[in-house]
């Protein structure tokens, strides 16, 4: 039984059995995942949520981060996963097409700050959410992505395999928190035709219901035994195509959160192996003003998702590609600043859009979603054209980015919330996680 085999593998899993590669690989994630969630706290979808959960009052268990305010457990999860989404700067796994650290490291987060557990539990905690929400996605992937919001359903899986492992509970226990984590696991992608804020939600409610499946196991509750491959379960409910074998294959051997990306850039992911090629380009000296004609190739998601070609809000523009590379092409970078809604109507970048096209390519349609390529073609008003292709966008394992990156991106988040000093302290106390005692003081 597939549930049954991942349910013991987290009941099992110890700090002791990770090698020390995934230990630091699971430290620099959850720095990454820390920047997002301190600078996404200052957007408005996370000070909506977080006001409902002032208003609601909850018992002072644990951290809504960049808050400085308590709540209980389930709630925090769910305001700190709401604020992690929102920049689009959170981490993402390429073969299950995953954000992993939005619902997962919450729901680990406040569940360890809950039982006044250890950075060692914590680190274990995360390694088990992201092995089994990983899995599970690549299980189904990519015909459940045609629907459903990877990172809110199979999300909502690795979140309660983090809390249950902070409360060590046995194969049994953590079988029926699954069961109950897998029917409440949702997130559909109707929200990118109006550019509602559910997307953000999405990691929120997966982390809360994460948490939640856990407590209820602890009080007796009873879930699906088999709520993976049952005849009514996740898998045939979801997608249409399906490899269980995936959700077990190299279990205990291959460490999911070592293939793990980072982004760079504050856009979907699906935008990224565009504007690296853009940045290329003019830093090879073209200008925007040299450019007579755009044409982008890349797998049909990848269009589907962000090739609109008419972005009128910094949501909108964060997932549109002609934007996203327009802009990239016009300041040669894409930063936070560039989804300024005064910098979205920039006349030079709706220019660019104006010459773009985008098309899918079948050859990329059957490398996706191993490899997330784009090719990009430029003609140029001298009549010369450039081309260019990439399969790996910056932050993939095969064209990582360095720690020393990673540390500077979330100094450069963090510091919207903390001074200096404070930043270098959590940096310090994040490279040194495994011999904290315990990680309240980290998360305020």
């Amino acid at each position: 039984m597939i549930t049954k085999t991942l349910s013991a593998y987290i009941a099992g899993l110890h700090y002791i059995h990770l090698p020390p590669s995934v230990v630091d690989m699971t430290k620099v994630t959850i720095m990454d995942w820390l920047g997002s969630v301190l600078a996404g706290s200052r957007q408005k979808p996370a000070q909506i949520v977080a006001d409902m959960v002032k208003k609601e009052g909850g018992n002072p268990q644990a951290t809504l981060i960049g808050f400085n305010e308590k709540t209980s457990v389930s709630q925090a999860a769910l305001v700190n996963g709401v604020s992690s989404h929102i920049l689009e700067m959170d981490d993402l796994h390429k073969g299950s097409i995953l954000h992993p650290a939005a619902p997962i490291i919450p729901a680990a987060a406040a569940m360890v700050e809950h039982e006044s557990a250890s950075g060692k539990d914590f680190i274990t905690a995360v390694v088990a959410g992201y092995e089994t929400a990983i899995r599970i996605a690549e299980a189904i992937t990519p015909s459940h992505y045609y629907y459903w919001h990877t990172t809110g359903t199979c999300g909502t899986f690795g979140a309660a395999a983090a809390a249950a492992k902070v409360l060590s509970l046995n194969e049994e226990e953590t079988r029926h928190a699954l069961g109950s984590a897998g029917t409440q696991a949702a997130g559909l992608w109707e929200f990118l035709q109006d550019g509602a804020m559910s997307k953000h939600l999405h990691p929120g409610k997966a982390a809360m219901n994460g948490i939640l499946s856990v407590l209820l196991v602890r009080e007796g509750f009873t879930g699906a035994q088999k709520i993976l491959e049952g005849k009514k379960g996740f898998f045939r409910a979801t997608a249409s195509e399906i490899d269980e074998n995936k959700a077990i294959q190299g279990l205990g051997e291959m460490y999911k959160i070592l293939g793990n990306s980072y982004k760079i850039y504050p856009s979907c992911r699906h935008t990224h192996g565009i504007v690296d090629l853009g940045i290329e380009i003019v830093k090879e000296g073209i200008k925007a003003e040299d450019i007579a004609g755009i044409k982008v190739k890349t797998y049909s998601i990848a269009r589907d998702i962000v090739g609109n070609p008419d972005p009128r809000t910094p949501f909108e523009a964060k997932f549109s590609l002609p934007y996203c590379l327009a802009r990239a092409l016009v300041d040669g970078e894409l930063v936070l600043e560039s989804f300024d809604p005064a910098v979205i109507k920039d006349p030079k970048v709706w220019e660019l859009i104006s010459i773009c096209s985008v098309d899918d390519d079948s050859q990329m349609n059957n490398l996706y979603p191993a490899r997330w390529p784009s090719c990009l073609e430029i003609t140029l008003k001298n009549g010369q054209v450039l081309r260019k292709e990439t399969s790996y966008p910056k932050g993939d394992p095969e064209n990582p980015v360095s720690k020393d990156e990673l540390e500077l991106k979330f100094k450069r988040l963090a510091s919207m919330t903390k001074d200096e000093t404070r930043v270098e302290g959590i940096i310090n106390d994040l490279d040194d996680l495994e011999n904290v005692k315990n990680i309240n003081n980290l998360l305020i």
